[in-house]
């Protein structure tokens, strides 16, 4: 039976993932900062633990307590939608803390075990929004390309050593708790800065009216699954029809 540790569980596309995995059979361990028992069936296959990507000694522990893992589903991420001039740069550095080293901390944490078994999967969940410029995502964008500039870069080290790595880019989401957890911490921050009031609310105004069909939760399942379990997928798996197109378009 094969076994996927995934990362950022506790809701959204993390939590419907590991639904998923354990619905076809798979041993899960699913990890979130603060784990709750009542978010996930009750199953022999499931593992709930504790795991905070911006930690190196909580990504050892994780990785350790799952013990051997087939594949890894980097999920866990933070969002962010403000004008550069609006972002502190502390909150800049968590973004790149959480979204970009924290994948890498992960994947160099469980690199011992599939180098040596000469196989494994990674999988990272980056976003669509890193093949099309938007105004007032600089920041959350930049954090996302780096992992693809990374993933493609780390799967020619690994090849050698039978360890596949792909991308999984979501589109537009507006259904999941990400945006909301996004203003959030914008107002956390201090809000959006006055200069820019105009602009962005005819931003976003601008967003909401050209807005496609939205990427559902499901269409990220299914990309994550299929990256998970077909060998001779590509390494970048748009899910979403809106992610679809932004890749024909890119090439």
């Amino acid at each position: 039976m094969n076994t996927v540790l995934i990362t950022g569980c506790s809701s959204g596309f993390g939590l419907d993932i590991a639904k998923h995995f354990l619905d076809q059979g798979w041993k899960v361990v699913a990890t979130m900062r603060t784990p709750d028992d009542s978010i996930l069936p009750a199953s022999e296959n499931l593992r709930i633990l504790p795991l905070d990507v911006r930690s190196d000694e909580s990504v050892r522990q994780a990785i350790e307590a799952g013990g051997p893992i087939d594949v890894l589903v980097n999920n866990a991420g933070i969002g962010w939608l403000n004008a550069l001039e609006g972002t502190p740069m502390d909150v800049a550095r968590d973004i790149f803390e959480t979204n970009t080293i924290g994948t890498m901390r992960v994947v160099q944490a469980v690199l011992p075990q599939f180098r040596e078994r000469r196989a494994g999967t990674i999988v990272n969940v980056t976003s669509a929004v890193t093949l099309k410029p938007l105004p007032l995502l600089s920041v959350y964008t930049a954090s996302k390309a780096a992992v693809n500039a990374f993933t493609e870069s780390v799967a020619l080290e690994l090849e050698p050593y039978g360890v596949t790595v792909r991308i999984v880019l979501p589109g537009q989401a507006p259904d999941t708790s990400f945006g909301k957890s996004a203003f959030a911490r914008i107002q956390g921050a201090g809000g959006f800065p006055d200069a820019y009031a105009e602009f962005t609310e005819a931003t976003i105004a601008r967003m909401r009216e050209v807005a496609g069909p939205s990427t559902q939760s499901s269409d990220v399942v299914e990309a994550v699954w299929r990256a998970a379990t077909d060998p001779n997928c590509s390494m970048r798996l748009p899910a979403g029809a809106d992610a679809v197109a932004l890749v024909s378009a890119a090439g």
